[in-house]
Formats: C-alpha cells, structure tokens, sequence
C-alpha cells in the first residue's frame, strides 16, 4: 500500500474550527470532490441552505454540518 504524502494544513482555520465546535468530524468523497464537516453525530439536519458551493445544515437554529461541493477547487481559489 502506497503512503500518502501530509497535505498542508492552513492553521489560521484552527480558531473558526474551534468557535463552532470543539468535536467535528471530516469525511471526504474522491470521486465526488466533496467535503463533508458534521459537528454533530448523527447530524440529524431537518434544514439545509445553499450559498454558492457551501450547503449548511442545521437542526433548528443549530449549524449542524457543512458540505463542501467542489471541494479542492474551493480550497485553492481560497
């Protein structure tokens, strides 16, 4: 099995991962490039709002999750 090489890790993103929630979790779809982040498991969404290539979900008034469409285009344009 070949390693995979350490990406980059952009840590000004630490003090907004942080605000949000301090427990999230990060899932990663190749074939789609989408990015998952749920703040809660299970996420348990009952709305979601798209803004650009960014879905929020959330449970009530609570952010529950973010999905990022088109991800590693998103990542370097930013």
């Amino acid at each position: 099995m070949a390693k995979m090489k350490a990406q980059k890790f952009d840590l000004s993103l630490v003090p907004y991962l942080l605000r949000v929630n301090p427990h999230y979790w990060v899932d990663y779809d190749e074939d789609t490039d989408t990015l998952y982040v749920s703040f809660r498991k299970p996420q348990c969404a009952d709305d979601s709002v798209m803004e650009g290539g960014l879905i929020y979900h959330y449970d009530g008034e609570q952010l529950v999750g973010v999905t990022v469409l088109d991800a590693k285009a998103t990542m370097m344009s930013g």
